[in-house]
């Protein structure tokens, strides 16, 4: 079983397998997304940092180094490195979509000029790479990320980030949708629970 079928749904059992991609480096970019100091921000509630240890060393010890790694073999090749990052441009945050304004897990109030929507200095943006900013959690369809793209020629894209089971995988559909290749880094990417992103990956 190859890498482009180990990973199929019930859908796609027995289908053909998919033709080989052709990466071009001049068609193909590298899209981090959401690796920002809120999501590794230490918790202050016990409990919590229990609940979120594994996630912590998942992100400290696989995924960051995993996406440096990959940053440095892009940007040492000439291939552009695009970054994704959750923030609203009003310090009320009225510019943010429903689904950051909601109760709960997503209603996430991060002007771009506070410290928590950073991308993580590990990961950090050199000068002259490009940063979306979203307040959704597809990257595409937040920005206009889709035009930059195709004003650039790019047409493959390799993905990471987190969180495996909102923000990338809403990523990655809307990228498909509008015809886009793509390429899921499994170990360059995280959700809150190794039974999410596993769960994810499968679906």
């Amino acid at each position: 079983m190859s890498w482009k079928s180990a990973y199929r749904s019930l859908y796609y059992q027995g289908a053909p397998e998919p033709e080989g991609m052709d990466l071009k480096p001049e068609e193909t970019a590298l899209l981090c997304i959401d690796v920002q100091n809120h999501g590794m921000a230490p918790k202050e509630d016990p409990s919590e940092q229990t609940r979120w240890q594994p996630f912590s060393e998942r992100m400290n010890n696989t995924v960051i180094p995993n996406i440096h790694a990959l940053q440095d073999r892009f940007r040492s090749r000439g291939m552009d490195v695009i970054h994704a990052r959750i923030a609203c441009l009003l310090e009320d945050g009225r510019d943010r979509s429903l689904s950051q304004k909601m109760p709960g897990w997503n209603n996430l109030l991060m002007p771009t000029s506070s410290e928590e929507s950073q991308i993580v200095s590990e990961l950090a943006p050199l000068p002259g790479e490009i940063v979306m900013t979203k307040t959704t959690d597809s990257a595409l369809t937040g920005t206009n990320l889709r035009l930059v793209l195709s004003n650039m020629s790019i047409r493959n894209l390799v993905v990471t980030g987190i969180y495996t089971d909102q923000c990338v995988s809403s990523t990655v559909r809307s990228l498909a949708d509008e015809s886009f290749q793509v390429v899921v880094v499994e170990d360059c990417c995280a959700a809150g629970t190794d039974e999410l992103h596993r769960r994810e990956w499968r679906s």
